[in-house]
């Protein structure tokens, strides 16, 4: 599984570049392939973008020739288009409107639809992203404003977006009229932020200000902030993922206080609980919260039997297999010690290709444990997403290959059961049926179009990428 990606952008602060520096690395959990800055000073454009980690891409003379006061950055993992240096985000274009700068958190469902009625105008793309798409769109649109050709743009897209949009004079936040992805707006120093998550505004010193809405276009300009809705959907679709693995645990998402609705799905996970054991252990990072509530609701010892390298990145990112395979090592030591001869409930917070996991349980066993027990704070995965999250075969999540007792089996447990799809809805915060479920139920809020997964662009045809 792979992760999307995320946005940043500031107005009004004369350090734009380095705030922007400092908001992208409190968001690097959200991408590790790419990241990029843009900066405008009211005439003109600045741009710096490489492959690898914020800190890798940029240091201190590339920042101080970043001069301007509105900043928009991303990090990067390539959920459609190819990774690649021309793919870093954000992407700049020159048309009747001036330079635009554009920065994508999601994945549309029409990509391929409008690649082809934009080929068919004589659009040339500079990329294999989805992103760029916009960009065209808002050129070739048939209004004369640039707001009003950004939201004939915005008709004509589906799926997850939540953009940040910069011209000469202006920072631009949308977000889709479902919702998937989550943006927020924060305040520092008579400046403004926009944020894919409010940690990084905690960072820097800023206030949180409330997350912009589904269907919402935000413009910061030298009269402040204003905002109006381009579009409207009755059906809201936020992505449940985000709260169970995706966000930050410092993060608001959602109307979610993400560690508490974490412990939420941990304490409902323990619910029906019929295994006794030693203790329970949380899985570094994004099962902490879960586990801390599993054990408050099941009176089983909490226990961090597992010691995490900060110095490895998440394994889920890496891009092959092999990597991956290896991060888990890297990343995880169990404390054998206090592992052996116990019994140990494990507290993950999904299997998606159980790789991963079966190595994780591995180590457990390899350790000394008596007995290993994993539980699950999200619903078996069983079809693919298309709204920026990287698994797009059902060939290649486990649950959609084999029952429960195979997945016990194939992973080397005692035991294993997930969280009940009703326990993980009555977790969340507003309600269940505002939330994408999609990949857990296969019923779709916005339906993709046919082979839309993972592809690259070639000079007159679209290769869906393998």
């Amino acid at each position: 599984m792979y992760e999307k990606c995320g946005v940043f952008g500031v107005y009004g602060l004369e350090n734009a570049a380095e705030i922007a520096y400092l908001g992208l690395f409190s968001l690097q959990h959200r991408g590790q392939e790419g990241a990029g800055i843009v900066v405008s000073d009211g005439r003109s454009f600045r741009e710096h973008k490489g492959l690898g980690l914020v800190s890798e891409v940029f240091d201190v003379e590339s920042l101080r020739k970043l001069i301007g006061h509105i900043a928009l950055g991303h990090v990067r993992y390539s959920t459609t288009g190819s990774s690649s240096l021309r793919n870093v985000q954000p992407f700049v274009g020159e048309c009747r409107f001036g330079t635009l700068a554009i920065a994508h958190n999601g994945n549309l469902t029409n990509t391929l639809m409008l690649w082809r009625k934009l080929s068919r105008r004589g659009a040339i793309f500079q990329s294999t992203m989805d992103t760029e798409l916009i960009l065209h769109l808002v050129a070739q649109s048939s209004f004369e404003g640039f707001e009003d050709a950004l939201k004939e743009a915005l008709w004509q897209v589906r799926g997850a977006f939540s953009l940040g949009i910069l011209s000469a004079k202006a920072l631009v936040a949308v977000r889709d009229p479902w919702g998937f992805r989550p943006l927020a707006l924060g305040r520092l120093d008579g400046g403004y932020l926009v944020s894919s998550e409010s940690c990084a505004f905690d960072v820097l010193g800023a206030e949180f200000l409330r997350e912009i809405e589904p269907g919402e276009m935000l413009v910061i300009d030298e009269n402040g902030p204003r905002s109006f809705f381009y579009a409207y959907s009755s059906r809201k679709a936020f992505c449940v993922f985000e709260l169970i693995y995706f966000a930050r645990p410092d993060s608001t998402v959602f109307g979610n206080h993400v560690h508490e609705a974490r412990k939420r799905m941990g304490m409902a996970l323990a619910e029906g609980e019929f295994c006794e054991a030693d203790m329970v252990v949380p899985v570094p990072d994004s099962g902490l919260f879960a586990a801390l509530g599993f054990s408050e609701a099941s009176g089983i010892p909490l226990e961090f039997a597992l010691v995490r390298n900060p110095y490895v990145g998440r394994t889920f990112i890496q891009p092959t297999q092999d990597l991956r395979d290896l991060g888990v090592r890297l990343k995880l030591n169990p404390l054998r010690n206090l592992i052996r001869g116990k019994r140990v409930i494990v507290i993950e917070d999904s299997i998606v290709r159980g790789s991963t996991s079966s190595q994780r349980i591995a180590t457990f066993k390899e350790a000394g444990a008596r007995e290993v027990h994993l539980r699950v704070s999200s619903p078996p995965h069983c079809f693919p997403c298309f709204y920026g999250i990287d698994f797009p075969t059902r060939d290649e999540l486990l649950a959609a290959r084999m029952d429960l007792e195979a997945i016990r089996k194939f992973l080397g447990l005692d035991s294993l059961r997930y969280i009940t799809l009703e326990g993980l809805q009555a977790s969340l915060v507003p309600p269940a049926e505002q939330y994408c479920f999609a990949c857990f139920t296969g019923e779709y809020p916005v339906p993709p179009e046919k082979d839309i997964g993972k592809f690259v662009l070639e000079a007159t045809r679209v290769v869906p990428r393998r």
